[in-house]
C-alpha cells in the first residue's frame, strides 16, 4: 500500500482558505491542505505560517503603546481618531479614567463662524485643544496617540498649532 504526501495549495486560488485564529491574541494562522504525491510509505504534511496581515498591525502597535504610556491630570494623553470624514481629539488622564478635554470637527463652534472646511475645521480643534491647556495649565502630554492613522492633511492640519504651542516635539 502506498500513502500520499501532503503539500499546499497556494492561499488565494484554494477554496479551503479560512481564518483558524485570531491574530490580535498573539495566535499563529495556518492553513495546510493535502495534495497527492506518490512517496514510500509515509505522509508527510507542510505547514506554512502566515504573518500578521499589515492592516491589522496598527491596532496591535497602538494597544502596545497604551500599556506604556499612561496620562495623568498635569501630562494626559492626547488620543486623537480620524474617521473618513471627521476628526475627534481628546486628552485622557488615564489614572483616574477622565476625559479633561473633547473637541472634534462635528461641533458647530468649529463650524458656523464662517462655515468652513473639514481641514479648516480640523485646525479650529488644534486651536481649541491649546486653549483648553493653557486653561488646564497643561505644559506637556504624555504620548500622542494618533490610533495607527496616517498622518493625512486633516491631521496635519490639526497638529500645527499644537506643535506651535510646544506639546508636539518635532
Amino acid at each position: 500500500m502506498t500513502l500520499l504526501r501532503a503539500g499546499m495549495l497556494p492561499m488565494t486560488s484554494s477554496i479551503f482558505h479560512a481564518r483558524y485564529d485570531n491574530p490580535l491574541r498573539g495566535e499563529c494562522r495556518f492553513l495546510a491542505i493535502p495534495m497527492p504525491t506518490l512517496l514510500n510509505d509515509c505522509v508527510s504534511l507542510r505547514v506554512e505560517a502566515r504573518g500578521i496581515p499589515r492592516k491589522e498591525s496598527p491596532k496591535i502597535r497602538n494597544r502596545r503603546m497604551r500599556r506604556k504610556f499612561n496620562g495623568s491630570p498635569t501630562k494626559p494623553r492626547l488620543s486623537v481618531f480620524c474617521s473618513t470624514r471627521q476628526l475627534y481629539a481628546m486628552l485622557v488622564d488615564d489614572r483616574n479614567k477622565k476625559t479633561l478635554f473633547y473637541a472634534s470637527t462635528l461641533q458647530n463652534s468649529m463650524r458656523e463662524d464662517p462655515p468652513c472646511s473639514t481641514i479648516e475645521a480640523a485646525q479650529r480643534v488644534g486651536e481649541a485643544l491649546v486653549h483648553a491647556c493653557t486653561e488646564l495649565q497643561i505644559s506637556e502630554i504624555s504620548s500622542y496617540d494618533r490610533n495607527g492613522f496616517a498622518r493625512g492633511e486633516r491631521m496635519q492640519a490639526f497638529e500645527v498649532p499644537i506643535a506651535q504651542y510646544g506639546l508636539l516635539t518635532r
